[in-house]
């Protein structure tokens, strides 16, 4: 059980890292966010615009993580709201397909959409296009989140798009609320997407509300940049997160690799170099390997590298959830490849 803030133990920190790493090595999560549907152009490299055949794919940050938790053998339940129509149907679906929890799925009728992004298959002039409008997911309530068992789960994930409107909003810091008091770790991925968001100032001021609550937070270093005011700060957000709340921050710097704060340790990391077909879908790839690693009982920093080589895996193939590596895959890339660049 972790010990709460108040108590202050830990340099005003909510967990210790043993807390955290042991959350996480029951490999059981709790995942709040978005389901949505992706479409892609076919064959790879064709415009969106020129397009006369399309494929489809399980979207959404959250639900692509929890595909992938599942894909290599954990468990993951999502927390979302999906429409009452063919397309939520399509989303619940998909969930079964990859074998992710669906229990506390809910159904919202009305004018209520699914999410829905089209993105090409390509690096060059990259498209991509995101119908966010009336989104169900957004409809998530503070209902939703008490009616769950945390300690059913070992840890929680959630991506910051979960907090860019109401009621979703309130529901999920009231998630936040639950899994401390229940000994959860939280694991937070910033992922800021300007276009959910009523304002940049509103998402300065959540988004560090809401990474001052998290044990681990995953981000770029835009997104750090965007939660200190200037992205040239946004390594120094990342080192004093580390330094007074969270007890892991993982500063992502795209082909530089990335730099994680444990306290007063710095662990650096390289990324795995391949042809990339599409710039999509890394950040849940990262995330799930990476959780699935240290499930493992792998260190921290082959962890990351691990998560790494998911996140190569998918930017060279079609589709995000469609892309996400098995075990065998991914041992079988880590063997073939020269191995991580220099951070």
């Amino acid at each position: 059980m972790k010990i709460g803030k108040a108590a202050d133990p830990n340099n005003g920190k909510a967990s210790d890292m043993s807390a955290l790493l042991d959350g996480i090595r029951q490999n059981n999560f709790l995942v709040i966010g978005r389901a949505g549907m992706d479409f892609f152009p076919h064959p790879p490299g064709t415009k969106t615009e020129e397009a006369t055949e399309f494929r489809s794919g399980l979207g959404g940050s959250a639900a692509n993580t929890a595909a992938g938790i599942c894909i290599f053998g954990g468990k993951a339940d999502l927390v979302t709201c999906v429409s009452d129509d063919s397309v939520g149907r399509y989303c619940l679906n998909q969930l079964d397909h990859y074998g992710v929890g669906r229990t506390h799925v809910r159904n919202v009728g009305g004018e209520f959409r699914n999410s829905l992004a089209v993105y090409e298959t390509r690096v060059e002039q990259h498209q991509s296009v995101i119908y966010r409008n009336g989104a169900a997911d957004f409809e998530m309530s503070i209902e939703d989140v008490e009616a769950l068992d945390y300690t059913a789960y070992g840890a929680l994930i959630t991506a910051g798009t979960v907090f860019a409107a109401e009621p979703s909003r309130s529901a999920a810091f009231r998630a936040f609320e639950l899994a401390r008091e229940a000994g959860l770790p939280i694991i937070f991925d910033i992922d800021y997407r300007p276009y959910s968001w009523p304002s940049p100032q509103v998402a300065e001021e959540v988004l560090s509300k809401a990474g001052g609550l998290a044990d681990m937070i995953v981000g770029n270093d835009e997104e750090f940049g965007f939660m200190a005011g200037d992205i040239a700060k946004g390594e120094q957000k990342a080192k004093s997160l580390a330094e007074t709340s969270a007890e892991v921050v993982i500063y992502k710097m795209g082909e530089k690799g990335a730099v994680t704060y444990t306290g007063n340790d710095v662990i650096t990391t390289g990324i795995y170099k391949v042809e990339a077909l599409k710039p999509t879908g890394a950040g849940d790839s990262f995330m799930a390997g990476l959780m699935a690693a240290i499930a493992a009982g792998h260190d921290l920093k082959d962890a990351i590298h691990r998560g790494s080589a998911c996140a190569a895996i998918v930017v060279g193939k079609p589709g995000c959830a469609p892309a996400l590596p098995n075990l065998t895959e991914l041992e079988t890339f880590l063997k073939s490849h020269p191995g991580p660049s220099d951070a």
